[in-house]
């Protein structure tokens, strides 16, 4: 998701939810505790420089029952951040407190934002000389066409 589409999804909204990958809600009392730009800039494994850039949501959780952050405070929040650091639309990344700090991708579902899971992955396969991944085919699913009847003497 985008920085445009959640502001545009926070204009119509009441409350705001967040939905980890399991099904399980964040508690409604988090905080939103920074929106920044995050610029990356490294070397994959084949040699190649690159550069990436996302908006960072850091979800938290205080012992403040009684918070609830409403849509157009979070609106302000980002809104601010866009100006002050000059954020242009971007990938929205969302950090929340698991086991570690998790790093989550942000979609909406109509009801809730959805933190989707992130996996990491070789950006130069061609040069490090990993094999493309074969296609799994289930042998029970092969049509016996052209194929030698028995007594026929082909084989």
């Amino acid at each position: 998701m985008k920085l445009s589409e959640i502001k545009t999804t926070l204009k119509d909204l009441q409350t705001i939810a967040f939905e980890l990958p399991d099904g399980t809600l964040v508690p409604k009392h988090f905080h939103v505790t920074e929106v920044g730009k995050i610029t990356k800039h490294f070397i994959d494994c084949g040699g190649t420089v690159r550069n990436e850039e996302v908006v960072n949501f850091q979800l938290w959780n205080a012992d403040d029952y009684d918070h609830r952050l409403h849509p157009r405070k979070l609106l302000k929040i980002i809104e601010l951040s866009e100006k002050v650091l000059e954020i242009p639309d971007l990938e929205i990344e969302v950090e929340y407190q698991g086991n570690s700090i998790e790093k989550y991708g942000l979609d909406y579902e109509g009801k809730n934002f959805l933190l989707t899971s992130k996996h990491t992955d070789c950006l130069a396969r061609e040069s490090c000389g990993i094999p493309q991944q074969k296609p799994r085919v289930r042998l029970s699913s092969l049509q016996a066409e052209n194929c030698c009847a028995p007594g026929s003497g082909c084989c």
